[in-house]
């Protein structure tokens, strides 16, 4: 019976990362603090989650996520056209540039201009990965037994509190 530790449901799990999308580093831990979540309780990807399963602490593992299991395909219902009028002077109405929006309600909502007319801002509300083949390096840095704390909360705590 082995007594090495594996990444299992309840696992506290410290783990180093880079996120490559068509061959480009768009996100990494590396420079950083490596990233701590509980593992099953759906923090991280569910398609990345399930690459980790029974990994030990030092192994690294490259993992390829298609769009469906990253962060879904393209929704062409996430577009909406807006008056250019609706825009403060100061935000530059031009393809790419990301936005935070609130409705009425008070929800925010992340969008990214796709184009722009004399009339209407065409928005994109898909996550800006939405539809790409993700490509993650990963590491296992540490493992540990979630506390009752940890598991009642729904996240892991650092040393210095939540």
């Amino acid at each position: 019976m082995s007594t090495t530790k594996v990444v299992d449901d309840g696992q506290v799990v410290t783990l180093s990362y880079t996120l490559s999308v068509d061959r480009e580093v768009v996100d990494t831990s590396e420079g950083n603090e490596p990233i701590q979540f509980i593992q099953g309780q759906g923090e991280i990807l569910p398609g990345l989650e399930d690459e980790l399963y029974g990994m030990s602490v030092g192994e690294s593992k490259n993992v390829v996520l298609e769009a469906p299991d990253g962060y879904g395909e393209i929704d062409s219902e996430a577009f909406s056209d807006v008056p250019r009028t609706e825009f403060p002077v100061n935000i530059p109405l031009e393809p790419g540039v990301e936005l935070q929006l609130k409705s009425k309600e008070g929800e925010v909502f992340e969008a990214m201009i796709d184009s722009v007319n004399d009339k209407t801002v065409h928005l994109n509300f898909n996550h800006p990965l939405a539809g790409k083949e993700l490509h993650f390096s990963v590491k296992i840095i540490e493992l540990r037994e979630a506390t009752a704390e940890e598991m009642d909360h729904g996240h892991a705590h650092t040393e210095q509190g939540h």
